[in-house]
């Protein structure tokens, strides 16, 4: 008798794990936060640092660790991921001062940095083409899930463990999803012990031959209007994130516990948003053959629907419609994850974990920027608010960068198409 799960459903499976543990590792410390500020004597200004130290080995290591996974396999690049995470995460529970917390939130930077662009290298293989909107949109759904479950599971574990034990906690649950991945994961499903040849058939085809250098110049042309489209996203995930909880904790004067609970609502909404957007991209795409209609009629009605939803909060500051207005506006913001991680796999499928490290430098470029310009924002003025009005400025120039990512002109080595769609010769 075969296995009971189909292989391709269990790699997917794992990677969505792995996608949910990031994501509450990355945004505990924002629960934790309250704790930290008062042990540590932090302003907001220097929290805004400490939000920030995760970004800049994280931006570093996008197309680095991109470039990693594509040559050493997404099986050893995210198992020695995972362990660096996830005792940088442990590391977090020992810290006693501004510099420590900021190394060990550095530390955890460095072991995610490649994560999300080596994931996507393992679905190109493991993952047919019809489902890359699904597969994406679910993954990222799970980071979400992550996002939701984390204030309230940090905050319990504050409660019997201390914000120090949590990390230790969370940090133990990360070291053996690691050891899991490199036990049952293979970097060629054609070795995989279990998987059946129906499985095999629906995969693409590997490419053939040597596998040639980066055509660094010409694939960063191409993808730089899909980074600038992620890092408007990035603005918003990121600012949501690292100040939410405080948002609620300190403009409406609520406990840890119920900041958390409210947090956690808006965050639920990007899982509905994040696994809508995926199915609605490749719904599209199997109805009009379009990938640039399936890719950037979602990102453009995430972009503008965020926007809308959040605009009545220039008028109306009770808390319970600021929550629902937050909520829709993150809801449409996540539509945006499945079509924009499709997009690199869309462009350049022999370098799609290259690809997509350089699209999500936008992310991590504003993973630097947000936390640190709501902290500077929050301290100058006092106002709460100002940074979600800001995030709208951000939003719209999202919708119309999106117009100049061309998905639908595959990259080739020897090919470069410009956003305006003129073709030229790479270099």
């Amino acid at each position: 008798m075969g296995p009971r799960f189909k292989a391709t459903h269990v790699v997917l499976a794992m990677l969505c794990v792995m996608y949910f543990i990031t994501y509450v590792d990355r945004v505990n410390i924002s629960t934790a936060a309250s704790g930290i500020q008062k042990d540590l004597g932090l302003s907001n200004t220097q929290l805004g640092f400490v939000f920030s130290a995760f970004a800049y080995p994280y931006l570093l290591f996008q197309v680095a660790g991109g470039w990693v996974g594509d040559t050493f396999g997404p099986r050893k690049t995210l198992f020695w991921c995972g362990m660096i995470w996830a005792l940088s995460t442990i590391a977090t529970g020992f810290v006693n001062s501004l510099p420590t917390l900021f190394l060990a939130r550095f530390a955890l930077g460095f072991g995610e940095g490649a994560t999300f662009p080596t994931a996507t290298r393992a679905m190109q293989y493991w993952t047919p083409e019809s489902s890359r909107g699904f597969a994406q949109g679910l993954t990222h759904a799970f980071s979400r899930l992550g996002n939701s479950v984390t204030p309230p599971l940090v905050a319990v574990l504050m409660a019997w463990l201390t914000w120090r034990g949590s990390f230790v906690v969370l940090g133990l649950v990360s070291l053996l999803w690691g050891v899991a991945w490199v036990a049952y994961f293979r970097n060629e499903p054609k070795e995989h012990r279990h998987i059946t040849a129906a499985e095999l058939a629906a995969l693409p085809p590997r490419p053939t031959g040597a596998k040639p250098p980066v055509p660094w110049g010409a694939l960063l042309r191409r993808m730089w209007p899909v980074t600038l489209t992620y890092f408007c996203y990035g603005w918003g995930l990121w600012l949501y994130l690292n100040w939410l909880p405080l948002f609620f904790k300190n403009n409406y004067g609520l406990d840890l516990k119920n900041s958390a609970l409210f947090a956690s609502g808006v965050f639920f909404a990007g899982v509905v948003g994040d696994s809508v957007g995926g199915i609605a991209s490749d719904a599209l795409l199997r109805r009009t053959g379009s990938v640039r209609l399936a890719r950037l009629g979602v990102t453009v009605a995430g972009f503008v629907g965020a926007l809308a939803s959040l605009l009545p909060i220039l008028f109306v500051h009770d808390m319970t419609i600021v929550a629902l207005c937050l909520s829709a506006g993150f809801f449409f913001a996540e539509l945006v994850i499945g079509p924009m991680w499709s997009v690199p796999m869309d462009i350049a499928p022999r370098y799609s974990g290259t690809a997509s490290g350089i699209m999500n430098m936008g992310s991590a470029g504003a993973a630097i920027a947000s936390p640190l310009v709501a902290g500077v924002v929050i301290d100058a003025t006092g106002n709460w608010y100002l940074p979600f009005i800001m995030l709208m400025v951000v939003l719209l120039i999202g919708a119309v960068s999106a117009f100049w990512m061309r998905p639908e002109l595959p990259f080739t080595d020897t090919v470069e198409a410009l956003p305006s769609g003129k073709i030229v010769a790479a270099e």
